[in-house]
Parts: structure tokens; sequence; C-alpha cells
């Protein structure tokens, strides 16, 4: 089995539920605890993707939350083999702020595997983002889900696709 480590950055603005995205994805709970993070914060997820034949350890980097990103949070981003763009659904401006950070990203780095997380779905009668902006995000290269790191919905189904992206990326750099 082929092993691979990527780096992925997971950026957006203030109070999106970055973090919360992270403790579902990595230790599978959530906490209604608000703890903003500051600078970074960085975990790791082995996924075992045995299909393609590939131990893919993902070392996720926690970027504190930013509707700009100036030369701090670029040097967290060098090295990215993907991102993670989360927005919450109940803020649309927030989604403006992940769209900006992601035309950012491009603009310094060249384009790179990612998705689009719109968080906070458990929250659906608060829901802001409408569904005809989330369709027309659906044709841009990122993937976009609706998601709740508090009941997990589509969290892992997005981060593994991310995974899965990273490395079809990786084997055609081959």
């Amino acid at each position: 089995m082929t092993e691979l480590t990527s780096k992925v950055c997971i950026v957006g603005d203030f109070a999106v539920g970055k973090t919360s995205v992270v403790e579902r994805f990595v230790n599978n709970q959530f906490s209604e605890n608000y703890l903003s993070t500051v600078g970074v914060k960085i975990d790791t997820k082995e996924i075992e993707h045995s299909d393609l034949g590939v131990s893919h350890k993902l070392v996720l980097w926690d970027v504190a939350g930013s509707e700009h990103f100036g030369h701090r949070e670029f040097a967290y981003l060098r090295g990215a083999s993907g991102y993670i763009y989360v927005a919450d659904g109940t803020r649309p401006l927030t989604l403006d702020a992940a769209l900006a950070i992601q035309s950012q990203i491009i603009e310094k780095f060249g384009p790179a595997p990612s998705v689009i997380l719109i968080n906070k779905r458990d929250l659906v009668g608060d829901w802001q983002v409408r569904d005809e902006r989330i369709d027309a995000l659906s044709a841009n290269d990122s993937p976009v889900f609706r998601t709740s790191a508090k009941t997990g919905d589509d969290v892992e189904r997005a981060l593994l696709l991310l995974g899965e992206l990273i490395i079809a990326c990786d084997l055609r750099s081959d």
C-alpha cells in the first residue's frame, strides 16, 4: 500500500465552525463550547483508501478565522496539498469571505484540490444561504457540501472526497 501525507488547510471567517469540523472528522466529537483559534491548530487523521491502494495521512491545519489573509496566514498555507473552505449557512457574508479567501489563495499559490463546506446545517430554521447560490457554487471547481459539525452531516463524506481529489492530483503529477 502506498503511503501519502498531505497538508490540508481549513480556512474561513470567524466562528463558522472550522475547529468543530476538524474535531468531528478527527475524533467524531462536538463541543458546544466556543474557543477561538489563535494562529493555527494542527491535527492528523489517517484514511485508508483501499480501493486506491493508498494509506493517506491528512495533516489538518486549522487556521484562525479571518475574512482576509495577510502575510502570517499565507505563511501557514505554504505547502498545502488541499483546502477546506468553511462558511456558516446562517451568515451569508461568511460565504463571501470564504470565496474571497479562496481567490486570494489561488492567486498566491495556484489551484489545488478543495471543498467548500457550508456549515451549521443543523440550524435549518436560521439558514440564510439560499439554495440557488449553493447550486451556482456547485458549478465551481470545488465540490460544495451542506454540513453540520454538530450532527456530523456530510463532514466525513466531504473530507474523504477531498482526500481522493488530493490523491488523484498527486498521481497526475508523478
